[in-house]
């Protein structure tokens, strides 16, 4: 039997990440699919190309040689894809990680792009708070997030998605629209990001530089769950504008005169440049098109 690309695929996967069942995770496959496509491999190139002992992996000399080709192969596969220029022929998972912000703006558009333009990627979506997705990208248990700053590592791949400021809400039942102090909001819970996020770390600065008020900061690791307790009229919310431009529209909620907020996240869709496919890079450059096309839809109507 021939040498195939998925015995290839199996073995880079297992060499870098030290583990069959994160290989069979990536390759959405099972382990024991993985462990028979080393086995073969191992068979029809007569050689020894991994030790596994107590769930641990370490390429042999011959894997170490032979894993660099192995990239080389799959990366020409990858660009003769690209060459043939028919996006159907990328099959695979992308493994998508985004903030709540991206959720509550430009999702939806965004995926409907994708499965438009990769039909056979399957995207399994993460939704989590910056700090985990960049955890997750680094333990190649993700492909690309979308997510804030600012990072404590670089990515070898990444494309900017642009600022979002941060705006007070309120509910207009609170009675807050003239707002221009924190004196007029003390009384009133604060909603806002979990702790250890840069929103939320400033926002607490912010109130302890400021004497002579109680103000209550409610973090919460649930934005959704945030918002519609502003809505409901349950405390003051300190959110990106854009996860509140329907509200502020339709007036479920107003925005506040308080002129003091964080500052604006900063997004990027971030990537391993040097291991990734094609269609993760593009699914970032389309992720930059994408924000950068809702951020002048929003100006234009704000």
């Amino acid at each position: 039997m021939a040498v195939n690309i998925k015995q290839l695929e199996a073995f880079v996967q297992v060499a870098d990440l030290r583990s069959f069942r994160r290989a069979a995770a990536i390759l959405n496959t099972t382990q024991p699919n993985i462990s028979a496509r080393i086995s073969g491999l191992e068979s029809r190139l007569g050689v020894r190309l991994m030790h596994r002992d107590a769930g641990s992996v370490q390429l042999t000399p011959k894997g170490e040689t032979l894993l660099a080709h192995a990239r080389q192969v799959l990366r020409s596969l990858d660009d003769f894809l690209v060459a043939a220029e028919d996006d159907t022929l990328f099959d695979g998972v992308l493994r998508l990680g985004v903030t709540e912000m991206i959720v509550h703006s430009w999702l939806g558009p965004y995926l409907k792009i994708l499965r438009d333009r990769y039909p056979n990627v399957l995207v399994e979506l993460t939704v989590d708070y910056s700090l985990n997705l960049s955890d997750a990208l680094f333990n190649r248990a993700l492909d690309l997030a979308l997510q804030s700053g600012p990072f404590n590592r670089q990515t070898s791949g990444a494309v900017d998605l642009g600022r979002y400021p941060m705006v007070f809400v309120a509910s207009p039942s609170l009675g807050l629209s003239d707002v221009h102090s924190l004196g007029d909001i003390a009384g009133h819970p604060i909603l806002t990001h979990a702790r250890g996020t840069l929103p939320h770390e400033q926002l607490s600065h912010h109130i302890a530089g400021q004497t002579g008020h109680s103000v209550r900061l409610v973090p919460s690791t649930n934005m959704a769950a945030c918002l519609q307790m502003t809505i409901d009229g349950l405390g003051i919310a300190c959110l990106p504008q854009a996860m509140v431009q329907r509200e502020l529209r339709d007036r479920t909620l107003v925005r506040l005169g308080y002129r003091w907020v964080p500052d604006d996240l900063a997004f990027q869709a971030r990537y391993d440049a040097d291991t990734a496919p094609s269609f993760v890079a593009q699914a970032a450059r389309v992720a930059g098109d994408v924000a950068a096309e809702f951020q002048a839809d929003s100006d234009h109507k704000s």
